[in-house]
């Protein structure tokens, strides 16, 4: 849930390349948490590129200053108020909205001079506050919207956003009380995107949501009974690769494995199990048959042996026992995850499992913690090791004035995976560049290769 350091306003300087014209009205944003925000921040700034505001990327350059929060986590809450107070001192004039923005007064009870608040995708809120702000003042002949949008972004891998809301009870969750049940969009206004974002060269698209595996069940009338196969596969049919996240492990989810064995999809399956044990996974309310997973996981990987798993955990759920996270720990040397985050579990204000008995102590919760990632590191290292000698395709992400390349394989999403470098012979390769390598060296999260 951390904002990732480049995406900034006073950081992002390489991210963000408008020519502000003299008496032009500028914004300036600050992107916090989840990838689905990320959508939503490159939307508000795209309306707002459309009625002729400039965008800043540092505080000193803006008029005024939108804060996108992030309100899953405590931890999370309090990252928040921080960027919300770092930019009231630097700029001054500052609006709030996102999912900490469904919690007004939590907000103005530290930060009273923000100039509103919003909650989570109220595009024409945040823009009702930045026109009363930052009154607009375009110039028909010169302002023009490039025709991708505004993106926050590498040019060559974009957020695709499928839906908003869930429709799940998870009692450690507030996302469905900020964000509404599952809503998807229609697959003909996803796929339009998703054309046009290739057609100005985006090579890797990353399918987002809350629930990506149970788009479309929304809708009443639907032709298919799970629009996520069809979805999948028209998207797997634009040329570009295209990375699966937030997929629950449902029945019909092996209805897209063979695509991913065809190469229409990558072999990625970005699934948040949380736990293993039936009892820990009761308390948390979590959809899906638990049991039923090492099944799901091994049939997966018969249809589709190169697929790539990452997935998340709680450690320290309220009366998580050693027994159960004993559990946990053979579960993973059974399922042999390829890349897998923990967190420590915390009470997020609203949530259910706050009332929950037997909550773990923080000591056991931070042991327990960094046994699962020991555990986990020792199965990755493995993996790696495994890779080496083979050759596969990867993605150019960035090459340093060093010549080093930072890419990734088809097994690893931007920020949250590993990465493969190229040390030699990289100097003329660019970002968005796919190509093939040998792998030569692996450590425990990141590889080594050379070109082929």
């Amino acid at each position: 849930m951390q904002n990732p350091p480049d995406l900034r306003p006073d950081l992002a300087r390489a991210r963000i390349t408008d020519t502000v014209r003299d008496g032009q009205p500028t914004i300036g944003m600050v992107s916090l948490g989840c990838p689905k925000a990320l959508v939503d921040s490159e939307r508000i700034l795209t309306r707002l590129r459309a009625e002729g505001y400039g965008i800043s990327s540092d505080y000193a350059g803006a008029d005024a200053v939108i804060v996108n929060t992030c309100g899953f986590l405590d931890s999370a809450k309090a990252e928040s108020l921080d960027a919300i107070g770092e930019a009231l001192a630097e700029n001054g004039r500052v609006i709030v909205t996102g999912c900490l923005g469904a919690e007004p007064e939590y907000i103005t009870g530290t930060h009273p001079k923000v100039l509103a608040v919003t909650g989570p995708h109220q595009y024409e809120q945040v823009l009702d506050a930045v026109h009363g702000a930052v009154p607009p003042s375009p110039d028909p002949f010169i302002d023009l919207l490039p025709a991708s949008g505004v993106s926050l972004t590498p040019r060559h891998y974009s957020y695709l956003k499928i839906s908003e809301g869930c429709n799940h009870k998870c009692r450690f969750c507030i996302i469905p009380d900020m964000r509404g049940r599952l809503q998807s969009r229609p697959a003909r206004a996803v796929l339009r995107e998703a054309e046009k974002l290739v057609e100005a060269g985006v090579k890797e698209l990353l399918v987002i949501s809350q629930d990506t595996s149970a788009y479309g069940t929304d809708w009443k009338d639907r032709d298919a009974k799970f629009p996520f196969v069809d979805l999948a596969r028209d998207l797997g049919e634009l040329g570009a690769w295209v990375r699966l996240h937030y997929v629950y492990p449902y029945p019909h989810v092996r209805q897209v494995i063979p695509l991913m064995a065809e190469g229409k999809v990558l072999p990625y399956l970005d699934i948040p199990f949380q736990h293993s044990h039936p009892d820990t996974l009761r308390r948390m309310a979590r959809p899906a048959a638990a049991e039923r997973t090492l099944d799901e996981i091994a049939a997966w990987r018969s249809d589709c042996p190169d697929i790539a798993l990452r997935s998340t955990f709680i450690v320290g759920y309220p009366g998580e026992t050693e027994a159960e996270f004993q559990h946990l720990l053979d579960w993973m040397d059974e399922a042999q995850l390829d890349r897998v985050g923990c967190f420590q579990y915390e009470n997020v204000a609203g949530a259910r499992s706050n009332t929950l008995p037997d909550h773990v102590p923080d000591e056991v919760k931070a042991e327990r913690w960094a046994r699962f990632m020991e555990k986990a590191q020792a199965i990755s290292e493995a993996k790696l090791a495994a890779k080496v000698g083979r050759r596969m395709d990867v993605i150019v992400d960035d090459v340093d004035e060093d010549g080093i390349a930072t890419c990734r394989t088809k097994a690893d999403a931007p920020e949250i995976d590993g990465n493969l470098f190229i040390d030699e012979g990289a100097e003329a390769l660019q970002p968005g560049q796919i190509v093939t390598v040998e792998v030569d060296e692996a450590g425990e999260y990141d590889l080594w290769g050379r070109l082929t």
